[in-house]
């Protein structure tokens, strides 16, 4: 026998081995494809098709309106009101989480006596539940009769005024931050401790002073978990509901009422099932396209 048909043999025999070891995927991806189906995609379909009604919980039986529900959303003032504070509330928590969350977590970065007590102060408050953290700065600290603040202010000279009332939206946005801070805060300071030593010990040989090292060493190393952070948190910021309705009920007015107390407020108050389906249709889409930018800013910093 040749060598030449000895080797056609051996590569038949692997052949017929790995066949025979191959196993079809398809039942062991039905379970999670059909708890995927009934978990998200069913109830969407759901509500794209109540959207398209005239769908009143005080008014029974439903039936189809066409493209009311989403003419009516886009013509009324406070759907886009509610969109305005909806991409304030976002951009202001963002913006001061991560700015305060990397210096805190460059400060606690270092070593101090009490260092360990201090990070976990430093993340406690994102452990708090959403009403809970609202009634603590309703009621503790920015309550003009008996607040914290409202004493600091006395103390300065400044008359105590109601925060709720008078910057409604700088105070969902000084609330979210106090608990998305620390998880900026938690995100940061491990990836400062993954930092190679020995770079910013050669920039210092190199005679760098402290700003250069953070400038060129440490600020670029945070930017991939920056962009993480960021992703994450407008993903639930988007969503943000529990501190607005237990402090101002998205009041005064509509000033702090976002596209998803809106929905809410159709859904609950109006008992309007299609309007509240045809604002959640578009909190969807809105979320949607924000995740493609998000995701697409993560990919770019993790390939390079």
């Amino acid at each position: 026998m040749s060598q030449a048909s000895l080797d056609m043999g051996a590569h038949r025999g692997a052949t017929s081995r790995k066949n025979r070891r191959a196993v079809s995927t398809a039942p062991l991806l039905t379970p999670a494809v059909i708890l995927l189906l009934i978990w998200s995609v069913l109830p969407l379909l759901a509500t794209i098709y109540i959207s398209f009604e005239h769908y009143n919980l005080l008014t029974p039986p439903a039936h189809l309106i066409g493209g009311l529900n989403y003419i009516y959303m886009f013509t009324d003032a406070t759907t886009w009101e509610a969109i305005l504070n909806s991409v304030i509330l976002v951009g202001g928590v963002l913006l001061s989480s991560v700015f305060f969350g990397t210096i805190i977590a460059l400060l606690l970065n270092n070593e101090f006596p009490g260092k360990n007590i201090a990070r976990l102060l430093a993340i406690a408050p994102f452990f708090v539940m959403a009403p809970v953290a609202a009634l603590i700065w309703k009621n503790l600290l920015l309550n003009p009769e008996s607040g914290l603040i409202g004493w600091f202010e006395a103390l300065v000279g400044i008359k105590p005024f109601d925060w709720f009332s008078t910057l409604p939206m700088s105070s969902m946005v000084l609330i979210y931050s106090w608990r998305w801070t620390p998880f900026a805060i938690l995100i940061l300071l491990t990836a400062l401790q993954s930092l190679d030593t020995d770079q910013l010990e050669a920039a210092r040989m190199d005679g760098a002073g402290a700003v250069a090292r953070l400038r060129y060493v440490v600020l670029p190393h945070l930017m991939r978990p920056i962009s993480i952070v960021i992703m994450l948190e407008s993903i639930f910021m988007l969503s943000a509901f529990a501190v607005i309705y237990t402090t101002t009920n998205g009041g005064p007015g509509h000033a702090t009422t976002t596209l998803t107390y809106l929905i809410f407020l159709h859904a609950l108050s109006d008992f309007s099932m299609g309007s509240a389906s045809a604002a959640g249709v578009l909190a969807i889409i809105l979320a949607n396209i924000v995740a493609i930018f998000l995701i697409r800013a993560v990919s770019k910093n993790l390939s390079e």
